[in-house]
């Protein structure tokens, strides 16, 4: 069986949404926190998407850590806590097209796309969401500017 939990990178704690998750296949959630904390500390601060494959008869588990998502590594790269609410009326950070790239290169592994350029264009995405612009420019620019190849 698999379940599926967004924990804080090395601060996961108790609480009800772990419980009912938890609770019906009967593991200790304290072992559970603590092998989770374990295996996410290189990613404080950033919640991280971990996979437990529990074994329903002997109550034994594997933790699986998957790389942060995208908004994350933008808030933690821009260091912001939050989006913005109203993407097109107001923009919460101003990003260099580097750090684009450097978060593209981090998720590449883990991204639907084929190379670098689609892997730029899907956080350039990201930043539309999120209300970031990019050397002072809509995400939604930047992202015809990189299709057109202005930064390849």
């Amino acid at each position: 069986m698999i379940i599926k939990i967004l924990a804080e990178g090395g601060a996961m704690k108790p609480g009800p949404a772990l419980s009912q998750k938890l609770g019906p296949v009967g593991i200790n959630i304290n072992e559970v926190i603590k092998k989770v904390n374990e295996a996410t500390k290189n990613f404080n601060g950033l919640k991280v998407p971990v996979e437990l494959d529990v074994d329903a008869a002997t109550k034994a588990f594997e933790v699986k850590v998957f790389s942060p998502p995208v908004s994350e590594l933008l808030k933690s790269e821009l260091k912001i806590t939050k989006g913005s609410g109203i993407q097109k009326k107001m923009q919460v950070a101003n990003a260099s097209i580097e750090q684009i790239i450097s978060v593209a290169k981090t998720k590449l592994g883990n991204l639907l796309a084929n190379d670098l350029k689609a892997a730029v264009k899907a956080v350039v995405g990201t930043c539309v969401s999120l209300g970031v612009l990019i050397e002072n420019k809509s995400a939604v620019e930047v992202a015809q500017e990189v299709e057109a190849g202005k930064y390849d």
